[in-house]
């Protein structure tokens, strides 16, 4: 029998999504710890400078033209696009469609992306709000739509592994960002609650789609979503109270769902933050996270090439050794998506150039009749030992030339993995280096300086003018940075 808990006079929810109701609400910006302040703030602006460059693909633009088709009473600013303004739900969607559409943003363990499916719907809400939120309301309710996809990923032992069947920001980030947008506007424990049961009914989109056009709607669609789910839990819609409980109800997305509940939270005392515990995977190149461990391991074998004065034209088999995982196997790659998902491009690029990087899935830089070549000698094995698990796996590349040399490198944590991360120092210049595709330098300057102070700014959406900016076409804001100190 479940226990039940009872948020409002009248509203009685099963103790799990009870509980996730209950601390949507009572979390207050004094729960906020150090650590969390300082990776929030990280991940926010890796999110903002990823979606930046975003807006510079086909997709977000295909997006942005349909998304324009749609008017409201109330609108949200589009990143990069000066006097651009949507309905905030689109607003949030085009905005997640640039953050994920080239697999540069963030990944959690267990897997998922949980940035990009929170912050649009967050600033997408906070321009459309009569009272603006401050920064310090921003960063709280990132945080607990981060928290949110955090604790119900741990319901399954399944969710460790790399994802097989449901994409995860398509299934747990509609929840985040129903989370999130419910903690800024304030609602109530029940109505919290009820945002997530509305959450529910859009969550899910199939790995079949990762590779493509379409995966970047996963995460722009997890935004949007939630955001509805929010707004509509506002005016009294209701879902199911028992949709965190029952295997009928969130459990579908998992075969060994076992849900449990928050605790209980205290106005003064400490609350254990799932972020705390577990930091987040930031990128150095635009690919898939699995990408990143072979092209480490294959940049050591390259300077072992040259060191020993042998030339990647001598190579007669490349062995990648890698975790199973048949979305992540694309041999020969046709399109640039592909080749973010293919563990034989990303090994070849490296060996060829030394690096990966965003010009390395250009048609130009794809077509390479000596990459080519190279892909031709490709051969993938799966170790046992090697597991489809972000916080497990290895990337191990293993090149044999004609005549009998043989070099060999094994990655086991990559630079920019939680558990080696990027420097501050690293994290600011991989910001500034997306932004400045797409912003002015007092755009770029703007965004770094007020998320660095996000937690004392009187008012979050000073970001949306900032985000505006464009370096082609910009309006000028009416103050200057030193007000904000």
């Amino acid at each position: 029998m479940w226990r039940y808990i009872t948020l409002e006079i009248g509203k009685t929810f099963p103790f799990v999504t009870g509980s996730f109701g209950a601390a949507i609400c009572s979390l207050r910006s004094a729960h906020l710890t150090d650590a969390v302040v300082r990776r929030t703030k990280r991940m926010m602006l890796d999110t903002l400078g990823v979606g930046l460059l975003g807006t510079r693909t086909q997709v977000f633009n295909k997006l942005l033209q349909y998304s324009q088709r749609y008017s409201a009473q109330e609108n949200s600013r589009v990143w990069g696009r000066p006097g651009v303004m949507l309905p905030p739900q689109y607003a949030a969607f085009v905005n997640g469609v640039a953050v994920h559409s080239m697999d540069f943003d963030d990944t959690w363990h267990p897997a998922t992306h949980p940035s990009g499916a929170v912050l649009p719907a967050l600033l997408a809400l906070a321009d459309t709000l009569p009272v603006r939120p401050t920064g310090e309301e921003l960063l709280l309710a990132f945080s607990v739509g981060i928290e949110v996809q955090g604790r119900i990923m741990r319901f399954s032992k399944e969710a460790l592994d790399i994802p097989k069947r449901f994409h995860p920001p398509a299934v747990v980030g509609v929840m985040g960002s129903a989370a999130a947008t419910a903690k800024l506007l304030g609602l109530s424990p029940a109505q919290c609650a009820a945002a997530l049961a509305v959450a529910a009914s859009s969550a899910g989109a199939p790995m079949a789609n990762a590779a493509t056009q379409t995966k970047p709607l996963h995460a722009g669609n997890a935004a949007r979503r939630g955001l509805e789910a929010s707004q509509l839990a506002s005016l009294g819609l209701e879902g199911n109270k028992e949709i965190l409980d029952l295997e009928s109800g969130f459990g579908i997305f998992y075969g060994d769902y076992s849900p449990k509940e928050l605790a209980d939270v205290s106005p003064s005392g400490h609350y254990s933050w799932v972020l705390e515990d577990q930091d987040v995977a930031v990128k150095r190149f635009p690919a898939h996270l699995g990408m990143h461990w072979v092209a480490e391991a294959a940049s050591a074998v390259r300077r072992k090439l040259l060191d020993s004065n042998s030339y990647l034209s001598q190579v007669s088999r490349i062995t990648v050794k890698v975790p199973p995982s048949k979305y992540v196997n694309c041999p020969f790659p046709g399109t640039e998506h592909q080749a973010r998902h293919s563990f034989q491009f990303n090994c070849c690029t490296a060996l060829l150039d030394g690096h990966v990087s965003i010009d390395s899935f250009s048609s130009g830089q794809m077509n390479r009749s000596t990459l080519k070549d190279l892909l031709s000698k490709v051969h993938v094995e799966h170790p046992q030992d090697n597991h489809a698990s972000f916080d497990r796996m290895y990337g191990e590349v293993i090149v044999e030339t004609a005549q009998g040399g043989k070099y060999g490198a094994r990655c086991d944590t990559f630079y920019g993995h939680w558990r080696k991360p990027l420097s501050h120092e690293d994290l600011v210049k991989k910001f500034q280096s997306n932004a400045s595709n797409v912003l002015t330098p007092e755009g770029i300057e703007g965004i770094v300086h007020t998320i660095d102070r996000l937690d004392a700014t009187e008012d979050c959406t000073i970001l949306g003018s900032y985000l505006q900016m464009n370096k082609h076409q910009t309006r000028p804001l009416d103050f200057s940075l030193s007000e904000l100190d």
